[in-house]
């Protein structure tokens, strides 16, 4: 699978015209070394998004599954929350919300949240609309941006629901107040359509903006009426996948730098969970 072509064309893995496997650059997007050195196949192979869709399903699935075995006989929930890891292991591999961001210091929660989830059809639901929404995404910004767009939406919508459940606990609304303890990819999901939101409104693509809208109200109407959803990560989600995707321009290829600041991003994630597990729970306040 990851043999190297030394002679003749391969596609470029930013734009997916044809090149000469020894190009320096690309003549279509004008991205620096788009045969990849002979291995641009291979990773063409992994498909649009690159494994990204595949790499997020199974850490998550695996960071579940070490909860839940963490957890032992102390799990609980009920509904979404069946097979729900308790709140202290939650807490342990890196669950945000007020309480561990404000109360307890660990800040780096807002990235490493996303990584986790309360039950069976919590984690269920989320990788499956991931896998319907992330493949377009990598379509139409490159498999670099989306990964950009899904870490940053994370951490905007996880750091807007813990300003909330310190700054708006008062609420008497419950599913308005935020949230002192908060996990799941939702909120980065809620990122992936805030970017093909405004590729509708930059592209003039009607039937994208139109069927990202829906997605986004439909969650938006549900999160208002269904108990245990976190509103503000999905609203800080949505409002960090739009800015990025404002800020990346989806109409401008996508370049090597996108590649490796998404690897960051991805690294920063791991290193999120491992800070999680190895730093102690401490009162810091």
């Amino acid at each position: 699978m990851f043999s190297r072509q030394t002679t003749g064309s391969v596609v470029c893995v930013s734009c997916g015209y044809l090149v000469g496997v020894n190009d320096d650059r690309c003549y279509n997007c004008g991205r620096r070394n788009p045969g990849l050195w002979g291995f641009a196949g291979a990773v063409r192979r992994l498909g649009h998004d690159l494994g990204f869709v595949q790499f997020v399903t199974v850490t998550c699935v695996i960071v579940y599954a070490l909860s839940l075995l963490m957890s032992g006989g102390a799990m609980s929930g009920g509904g979404l929350n069946f097979l729900s890891p308790n709140g202290i292991t939650l807490v342990r591999f890196g669950a945000s919300g007020a309480i561990p961001v404000f109360r307890l210091g660990r800040w780096w929660t807002v990235l490493s949240a996303a990584w986790l989830h309360a039950g069976i059809l919590h984690i269920f639901f989320n990788m499956y609309s991931l896998r319907q929404l992330a493949p377009g995404v990598a379509d139409l910004y490159g498999p670099g941006r989306t990964v950009i767009i899904y870490t940053v939406a994370g951490v905007l919508g996880f750091a807007a629901s813990s300003f909330a459940g310190v700054y708006l606990a008062f609420i008497p609304i419950p599913m308005l107040r935020g949230a002192s303890l908060t996990v799941g990819a939702s909120a980065s999901i809620m990122g992936l359509l805030g970017a093909l939101v405004y590729y509708g409104r930059r592209s003039g693509s009607h039937l994208v903006y139109a069927q990202a809208t829906r997605w986004a109200v439909m969650i938006f109407l549900f999160g208002l009426f269904m108990p245990g959803i976190d509103n503000y990560a999905h609203a800080g989600g949505f409002a960090g996948g739009y800015a990025m995707g404002v800020i990346l321009d989806p109409l401008k290829p996508e370049r090597i730098d996108h590649v490796i600041i998404a690897l960051g991003c991805l690294l920063l994630s791991v290193l999120s969970i491992l800070a999680s597990l190895l730093i102690p729970i401490g009162i810091t306040q």
